[in-house]
């Protein structure tokens, strides 16, 4: 059985998430240190993690399983799910792999230190109509690659 994992505080695709688990019958966990409201549906579970910087994510490394999927921005947490077996992607849709989940990581470190530095201070560009479609396009074959593993 496939689970999904939400690293909900700040995802911008929650209500797709879950409209696509239902149509599939996958238990979701909305994970998240408060501020969301509980949904009525039995296979959403909301998950309230103790205030902190990285909660969310340990309860969401430490639950994950082979096959389920990890919906984050966080690469760190990524990792996490990877090494578990479990697949992640990001809310507009970008897989997180195998292959590139090393070059994420230090290209994270790199663009930090360049922020701490006071080279770059602009964040990600805006979530946009595009990237949630992709991120459905993304979701639903993810769905379909977990199920077969």
């Amino acid at each position: 059985m496939v689970d999904i994992y939400v690293d909900a505080d700040a995802c911008p695709v929650k209500d797709e998430t879950i409209r696509v688990a239902a149509r599939h019958g996958l238990q979701t966990y909305l994970v998240s240190d408060g501020g969301i409201r509980p949904r009525h549906d039995p296979m959403v579970e909301l998950v309230i993690v103790a205030q902190g910087a990285d909660a969310a994510d340990d309860w969401i490394a430490s639950h994950v399983q082979k096959a389920d999927i990890c919906i984050t921005n966080d690469i760190p947490l990524a990792a996490r799910c990877l090494e578990r077996g479990a697949l992640a992607i990001k809310p507009n849709g970008d897989p997180f792999t195998e292959n590139g989940i090393g070059m994420a990581l230090a290209n994270r470190e790199l663009m930090q230190s360049l922020r701490d530095q006071g080279e770059i201070t602009g964040g990600p560009r805006p979530f946009n109509k595009s990237d949630r479609s992709e991120f459905l396009n993304r979701l639903e074959t993810t769905i379909q690659a977990a199920k077969r593993l």
